[in-house]
């Protein structure tokens, strides 16, 4: 494998770029070369343990410590807001913090001066009623530190919280947790790295800080006399021992960078994938709860796979919730449902599927729910206090999170003791097949186990409406057929509702006691699966099932269909009626000359595309006559014919294997 950085030969940079890269090289470290070569490195030892450099070396440890407390005490909050609320004015926000970065030092020191000096804005009420004078003293020292290297945390942080996906703490919310107990336990881990990455350069900023300190807080030795301004000192009558003092500085600057390099950058799921790897099982890892606690896995049985695991313990509850929403915005509909229903919400990419869920949890700007759930308006209430629960497409689960921590989050967020939440939701990873893998992070599972796991979260989180978005889509056949027999016995006794967004018919059949079908943001029908099965009114849905689908404005003798072409029925609606016409493809009949005797429906086409579908062959065929077709044949059938790409074949479809919805 190659690795990143090496150049693959003949990849020569051109000159025109290079020579300029290289005198910019040496532009930056000849003056660095310049401090090694001029060290006395017999009288280094002596020059560094003296007693003024001992103690300005304490006063800059003293000072940048207590900058890095205040940067990460203010900045840490700030850069949260600038990265997740917008708000008016955060240009400028933003512009402000990063000034002291633009701005000249001794500049900076000015502005101090006039804010908190005892003629300044502050300085004069600080100094009256609680006695605090900030310049001459090591707290100006610290305020000047502060105000230069705060913003390297807040640019670091932010970038890291902007490439943060929100799906993690909307996941989070959902589950029960507040706003506080997301940004401690899902944000401020997630982002960890980009913290320890800012919180470095701070503390690197403030401890050579010089023009700030020297102009607000003096230069008095033991109280504000820094390393930076020792070595200014020194350089007036012991240039020896400013170079050693220097050296010391840079190597503690080349040390922070070193450390930075590689570490602590790239997104929280590049990181993950990185510096994790599969586990075997039975190992015995850290874990980390969902309060942060830390400990090992010793008092937690995981069993292995193949082994008898418990049932999820069943939470009893005699409460029941129906559902009530009139949703408005881009999605535009009323829904009800008594408890204990399942819906199945289908339609086209865009159709409005994902904004419909996310508008009943609280989460889009982009249509608003007037909302029910039981006895209670849920409307006016955070997403955290819905009790909604929520699998997105992707699971979003915790990545700083084992799957057993994952799965008792939303139980630890209500206030479930931790013993207690720990092994309901090793119950419910038992339940869906994943137990034995409890002890693994989500960079160590497949894409099927973490949906399984996600799915096994948002069960355990005890919700009054469950919304699921294609939950079973990463698993393969066989787990998927293992987990929707699983999901529909918990839904069998759920008093809840339960939404599932799905793209496979098999789901909605199965899972739902109605079909919800959306187009446009709209309700274009809401019916039994049966009913949506026969007479579908969505030409999307009838190709998700399978079939042939075309619209069209119906006439005397069938449908003029809108992409062309006329299709006779045997039992057309009344002229002028938009309808739908539905074929399945093992009605379409294919022909290598035009078919004789009692088909009505007689095209000529063109095969483009021959798939297999189980034991049978499906067979798109074109044509300029009427929109493209299905049909559907057997093997044999197709060698007799000599079906393949490119074939010109003609087409039939009976009048009476035509159904026609009004739509």
């Amino acid at each position: 494998m190659k690795r990143a950085g090496v150049r693959t030969p003949g990849a020569r940079p051109p000159l025109a770029l290079a020579v300029p890269a290289l005198a910019a090289v040496a532009f930056l470290a000849l003056p660095l070369i310049g401090i090694l070569a001029r060290t006395e490195w017999t009288e280094l030892a002596g020059h560094l343990t003296s007693p003024g450099t001992v103690q300005a070396l304490k006063l800059s440890l003293l000072v940048s410590f207590w900058a890095l407390g205040l940067s990460l005490l203010l900045g840490v909050p700030l850069a949260w807001l600038l990265a997740r609320v917008p708000f008016p004015g955060k240009a400028f926000v933003r512009s402000l913090v990063l000034l002291p970065m633009v701005l000249p030092p001794t500049v900076g020191g000015v502005a101090l001066l006039l804010a908190f000096g005892r003629r300044g804005l502050l300085g004069p009420w600080l100094e009256g009623t609680f006695g605090i004078t900030l310049p001459f003293h090591t707290s100006g020292a610290v305020l000047a530190a502060t105000f230069v290297a705060m913003p390297f945390l807040i640019i670091s942080l932010e970038g890291a919280l902007g490439g943060l996906r929100p799906r993690y703490e909307e996941t989070a919310a959902s589950l029960g947790a507040s706003p506080v107990r997301v940004f401690f336990t899902v944000t401020l881990p997630m982002v960890a790295p980009g913290v320890l990455a800012g919180a470095a350069l701070t503390w690197a900023r403030a401890l050579g800080e010089f023009g700030a300190t020297i102009t607000f807080a003096g230069n008095l030795p033991g109280t504000t006399q820094t390393l930076p301004l020792q070595v200014y000192l020194l350089l007036q009558d012991e240039p020896e021992a400013a170079t050693s003092v220097s050296l010391l500085l840079l190597a503690i600057a080349m040390g922070v960078l070193i450390a930075l390099r590689g570490r602590w950058t790239g997104t929280p799921s590049e990181r993950g994938r990185a510096a994790e790897g599969p586990v075997p099982d039975g190992a015995a890892p850290i874990t980390v709860d969902s309060d942060n606690d830390i400990d090992t896995d010793s008092n937690t049985a995981i069993d292995p796979p193949g082994k008898d695991a418990p049932h999820a313990p069943h939470v009893p509850s005699d409460r029941r919730w129906s559902l009530s929403a009139d949703v408005t915005g881009f999605t535009t509909l009323t829904l009800a449902a008594e408890p204990g229903t399942t819906i199945a919400v289908v339609g086209p990419n865009g159709a409005g599927k994902t904004t419909l869920l996310r508008a009943l949890l609280g989460l889009t700007p982009r249509a608003h729910a007037e909302l029910r759930l039981g006895d209670e308006d849920v409307t006016a209430l955070p997403p955290h206090r819905r009790r909604v629960a929520w699998v997105p497409q992707d699971g979003a689960l915790f990545p700083h999170l084992t799957a057993l921590a994952n799965t008792a989050y939303g139980l630890r967020a209500q206030g479930v003791a931790r013993a207690e939440a720990r092994r309901e939701a090793q119950g419910w990873l038992d339940r869906l097949g994943v137990g034995h893998l409890g002890h693994r992070k989500p960079a160590q599972l497949s894409g099927g186990q973490a949906q399984r796991v996600a799915l096994a979260r948002a069960l355990a989180a005890r919700p009054r409406l469950l919304v699921l978005d294609e939950p079973l889509a990463a698993l393969d056949q066989t787990t998927r057929a293992h987990v929707r027999h699983t999901l529909r016995a918990h839904l069998a006794g759920f008093g809840g509702v339960c939404l599932i967004v799905t793209h496979d018919p098999v789901e909605a059949v199965s899972l739902a006691d109605r079909v919800l079908v959306l187009q446009d943001g709209r309700a274009l029908q809401d019916a039994a699966p049966a009913e949506v099965t026969r007479h579908p009114r969505s030409p999307w849905v009838a190709r998700m099932l399978g079939r042939n689908a075309w619209p069209g404005t119906a006439t005397a003798d069938g449908l003029a269909l809108d992409d062309g072409g006329m299709l006779v029925a045997a039992e057309p609606p009344p002229p002028g009626t938009a309808a739908l016409a539905i074929v399945a493809p093992e009605a379409v009949s294919l022909h290598r000359e035009r078919p004789a005797g009692s088909p009505r429906n007689v095209w000529p086409g063109t095969v483009r595309e021959i798939t297999t579908s189980g034991s049978r062959l499906r067979v798109l065929v074109t044509s300029v006559e009427a929109p493209d077709v299905v049909a559907e044949i057997t093997p044999q059938s197709a060698a007799e014919l000599g079906l393949a790409d490119g074939v010109s074949v003609w087409t039939s479809v009976k009048a009476t294997e035509t159904t026609v919805v009004v739509l």
